[in-house]
């Protein structure tokens, strides 16, 4: 049995995202409907730890220390492109999509509590495995546990995990088959055709010497260290005011002031796309840690009605995805919505720009996409979908 401390562990996700690269060149398939490799290379090894616990063995044991920096330093690269000068193209696409999300919450803890009661169980164990751990992901579910327990849902805290990490693998493996086919079947294309091409053969890009790719790099990185050590002090006042949400909220609120006093002033002169890039490599490395711990035998051993739910919640929000793609204006950016919509919806923000990024990847750029998916997925989702899961506790309870 492997025992791996934290930078073991970190580098054994690596090597599992790589096997996900390695696997999505080698199966048609794989690549045909852009499932994100840190997902495909994380399930292998959940697989084969499923496996081996199948029988009677352990084959590793993880230290996920890194695995929360890793988010919060992805979310913070986030806060860093919430700029204000961008958000006044599409405030009103943000409002929409807000309103969307806020609605299909709703949809499923109907869903949730339909199958809950059709199972006998207390009808609050389905707004723990509707909203409050698909919209919200695992850290709102076991935020909001005790009340549920509080409130006659038994072993509120497994129930959360469950429901997180199952809706987590679901919302990576469909987000981007399905914008796929609408891409195909619609035969929309991105407005930035130009970034199919490699940037050294743009015309017009500026050819940075080592010691400016260098200066730029540690300028990012600096500052996203900075922006998460003032935004934990700003998580720490939020939760001081009895606010439940995210441990990146404080870094990504940061981000976006320094991105703003940046843009409004020009004295730091953050490098935007070398931000994105270390983002990038930081959203790849959390999945794949956080996929390769992924205990399958628990999602096995769920109830019948915990996965009845997740199947009900897969179907609604696959087919809820096409209204958000003609609400959001039936174009590329549209369909690329749609996919961190179900990113989202059935489990974080990280799985929607998974997602999100896999499809650019292949079909170019879809900007108005990574301005509004992250803002409401990562941060305005969370305010209403607090309100949300507490309405239905008090009127339950």
């Amino acid at each position: 049995m492997l025992q791996l401390d934290a930078v073991q562990t970190l580098g054994f996700a690596g090597l599992a995202l790589f096997l996900g690269y390695a696997l999505c060149r080698a199966i048609p398939l794989l690549a045909r409907y852009n499932l994100p490799p840190p997902v495909v290379g994380g399930l292998v090894f959940a697989v084969a730890a499923w496996v081996a616990h199948a029988r009677g063995a352990t084959l590793f044991t993880l230290d996920t220390a890194l695995q929360g920096p890793l988010m919060i330093a992805f979310f913070t690269t986030i806060g860093f492109n919430a700029s204000l000068r961008l958000l006044k193209i599409s405030g009103r696409q943000v409002v929409v999509f807000l309103a969307l999300a806020s609605v299909f919450a709703i949809v499923q803890n109907q869903i949730g509590i339909a199958v809950a009661s059709a199972f006998g169980l207390h009808p609050l164990f389905g707004v723990l495995a509707g909203s409050t751990t698909l919209t919200g992901g695992p850290a709102t579910g076991l935020a909001f546990a005790p009340l549920f327990e509080q409130a006659g849902v038994p072993g509120a805290a497994s129930v959360a995990v469950a429901a997180a990490m199952g809706g987590i693998v679901l919302g990576g493996l469909l987000g981007g088959p399905v914008v796929t086919v609408l891409i195909r079947r619609f035969g929309l294309e991105s407005v930035r055709p130009q970034d199919h091409v490699a940037p050294g053969e743009v015309p017009g890009v500026e050819v940075q010497t080592e010691a400016q790719r260098e200066h730029g790099a540690l300028k990012s990185i600096v500052a996203i260290l900075v922006a998460m050590w003032l935004g934990s002090w700003v998580s720490e006042w939020i939760s001081s005011w009895g606010v439940t949400l995210p441990a990146y909220v404080g870094a990504m609120l940061v981000g976006a002031v320094i991105r703003n006093i940046d843009d409004a002033t020009h004295r730091i002169g953050i490098p935007v796309p070398t931000t994105d890039l270390i983002g990038n490599v930081a959203l790849a490395l959390f999945l794949s840690v956080a996929l390769t711990n992924l205990k399958l035998w628990e999602l096995a051993g769920l109830a019948l009605p915990l996965l009845v739910n997740l199947a009900l919640q897969a179907l609604a929000v696959c087919a809820f995805c096409l209204v958000v793609f003609r609400a959001m204006g039936r174009d590329y950016d549209a369909a690329v919505m749609g996919g961190g919509f179900i990113g989202f919806m059935l489990g974080t923000t990280a799985n929607a720009m998974a997602v999100m990024r896999t499809l650019v990847e292949r079909y170019g750029a879809a900007p108005r996409a990574f301005l509004v998916a992250p803002l409401v997925g990562a941060f305005f989702i969370d305010f209403t979908n607090a309100l949300i899961i507490t309405g239905y506790i008090n009127f339950f309870r």
